[in-house]
């Protein structure tokens, strides 16, 4: 953890077995074969319980939010359709959110305050640009698994927030797949109904 006040978080949902996705995503599945179909996912459907109030509030609360492309939609290479993300024209974020991709878009306004700006130069470089957006917020690192992999891997996040659901997909997109080993600091732990939430402080 950094002497900054603000952080570099990650919330994620993961199955028992580590997965934070299933194989064979399309439109009308965002997280794959992972038990269910759109946001009302099995991996997800904690969200909407009154139960884990604490944790979503947490999880929105980042002042900027950096998710990879296969996060913000299915379309691949250029951008040859018009896509706005999963979640309509008002996404959940209310706070710029950066896409990691190779293809180079015009920033996207959407409403709530949400605005897509799309990131062609690296994972650095949207983190740089997330921390200017945030101010004295915390950044959070969405998703997938591949791209929180990448920035634990770099040594670019202070606070895991894992948010366990009890199945397991057996195959899919796997937290810390290509990840050095790392120090974990266990700092908080709460076990609910359908959900146990965990999180670790990564020690340098």
């Amino acid at each position: 953890m950094t002497d900054r006040l603000s952080k570099v978080v990650c919330d994620l949902s993961i199955s028992a077995d580590g997965c934070s996705a299933g194989l064979d995503q399309t439109e009308q599945r965002p997280f794959g074969g992972d038990g269910g179909d759109g946001w009302g996912s099995r991996l997800h459907g904690w969200f909407t319980d009154e139960e884990n109030r604490a944790e979503v509030d947490r999880t929105t609360a980042a002042g900027a939010f950096v998710i990879g492309r296969n996060m913000f939609g299915p379309v691949r290479g250029e951008w040859d359709r018009r896509w706005n993300g999963w979640w309509g024209d008002n996404p959940p974020f209310h706070t710029p959110v950066f896409v990691l991709t190779h293809h180079p878009r015009d920033p996207q306004p959407m409403d709530g305050g949400t605005t897509f700006h799309f990131v062609t130069d690296g994972i650095e470089a949207a983190l740089k640009r997330a921390r200017e957006a945030a101010g004295d917020h915390d950044v959070s690192i969405l998703g997938g698994a591949t791209t929180v992999n990448q920035y634990l891997a770099a040594g670019l996040i202070d606070e895991l927030r894992l948010h366990i659901v009890p199945f397991t997909l057996g195959t899919g997109t796997r937290l810390f797949d290509g990840v050095p080993p790392l120090n974990l600091q266990q700092i908080e732990s709460r076990a609910a109904k359908a959900v146990t939430h965990l999180t670790y402080r990564v020690v340098r």
